[in-house]
């Protein structure tokens, strides 16, 4: 059976992480620091957070911004429940947005034509590690019209003095746009780290932080660390040097930071990144890509262009004119012929709980229509060639099979 997205685990994994557990010190200390760093670098910023999950530094950077009961929160209809779910947590309405037909990221147009004076967040999401237009996004809320719509409510919000933009990247580490890597292109980004991830720490995530002057985002840093160690003024690390144990909760804060544990995979796997990781991913979707670009029936996706290219984080194939149980049955056959795949996204408002609010998937046409004919394919460092070869020709076979053309 070939898998659909099984972690990278080697000998440089295990021995960093056997390194950690016998230094005596495992929660978070000085390889998360560490990794901090290399992020930033990586990013090009000077300020990242890391945490459990891309779901806490999504919820945490809502929290730092001050959104609930009341607020609008815009988000595409096609991404993971994550996205959506933080602005729940935050007692704020999730406001959904239609996607492109072209590369599934948010729709800038729908966007303007959701914002409203309760807005006050902006969450685009990189679908499978291609960016947003960013420029498009950040221009829109710098424009005078939006910004006159704009209600702070709090010293955050009225410095700000416009709707902020929390980018969800949780695919897209390495990706670039118009020349500079995500986690540097908007307000804030937030990675994930999780195990079906590019670059995994098994769970984990990471805030970057961007902010426009006046911001000082060493202090909003601060600031989040406290926030993510229940509102404490002393990580456990630092508490533990000579005549340092005393420490002040200056706020009810969430346990949200990341382990040592954690951040030595992570460690291993970004230095490797952009070199070894990404120049694999993109061999299988060059491979994908010049297989089915043969076939009428299939849309390859967008993954590179003059301006964008992916993290090659998920081959996003969509099969021409089918409709959603013709697509489930190509699954089933794939599967049958031992090949794993998979589906990005079922579009929230198809969700029992979203409906259960209101939502209807019938708002979301073009979100639904990428969905209904959408199969993602493996994508993972240790997929052969052969493994490539099968998977084509398993895809090829189930089309042929359940669909006439």
């Amino acid at each position: 059976m070939i898998p659909f997205s099984p972690p990278r685990v080697d000998e440089k994994n295990i021995a960093e992480v056997v390194k950690v557990l016998q230094s005596g010190w495992i929660t978070t200390g000085p390889r998360t620091k560490e990794f901090e760093h290399l992020i930033a670098d990586f990013c090009g910023i000077n300020n990242v957070l890391c945490v459990n999950s891309a779901s806490s530094g999504l919820e945490l950077m809502l929290r730092w911004f001050g959104v609930q009961d009341g607020d609008e929160v815009i988000v595409p209809a096609y991404t993971y429940a994550a996205t959506a779910n933080v602005v729940v947590h935050c007692g704020a309405k999730v406001v959904f947005v239609d996607c492109n037909s072209s590369d599934f990221n948010i729709n800038i147009k729908e966007i303007e034509k959701h914002i409203t004076e309760n807005t006050k967040v902006i969450m685009p999401v990189d679908i499978g590690g291609f960016p947003c237009d960013y420029d498009a996004i950040n221009q829109l809320v710098a424009r005078e019209d939006i910004k006159h719509l704009f209600r702070p409510v709090t010293d955050i919000q009225q410095q700000l003095g416009r709707i902020l933009v929390l980018s969800d990247a949780a695919h897209s580490i390495g990706a670039t746009y118009k020349g500079r890597h995500t986690g540097s292109l908007t307000d804030a980004s937030v990675f994930s780290f999780h195990a079906v991830k590019n670059l995994t720490t098994a769970e984990g995530g990471a805030i970057c932080l961007n902010l426009p002057k006046p911001f000082d985002n060493a202090e909003i840093y601060k600031c989040l660390n406290f926030k993510s160690l229940h509102g404490q003024t002393k990580d456990a690390f630092s508490k533990m040097q000579k005549g340092n144990w005393e420490y002040d909760i200056v706020e009810a804060g969430y346990k949200y930071n990341m382990t040592d544990i954690m951040a030595a995979i992570g460690i291993v796997e970004l230095n490797r990144y952009q070199d070894d990781m990404l120049v694999k991913r993109k061999h299988i979707f060059d491979a994908y890509a010049q297989f089915f670009s043969q076939y009428a029936w299939a849309e390859v996706p967008l993954y590179e262009e003059e301006n964008r290219c992916t993290s090659y984080h998920v081959f996003l194939l969509r099969i021409k004119n089918i409709n959603e149980q013709q697509r489930n049955a190509v699954i089933q056959e794939i599967f049958e012929q031992d090949v794993a795949v998979n589906v990005h996204f079922k579009p929230l408002p198809m969700m029992s709980f979203y409906k259960k609010l209101g939502y209807k998937i019938e708002d979301y046409p073009t979100s639904y229509q990428n969905y209904s004919q959408e199969i993602s394919l493996p994508v993972y460092y240790s997929l052969s060639d052969r493994d490539i070869q099968q998977v084509c020709s398993a895809v090829k076979k189930a089309v042929e099979k359940i669909v006439s053309y």
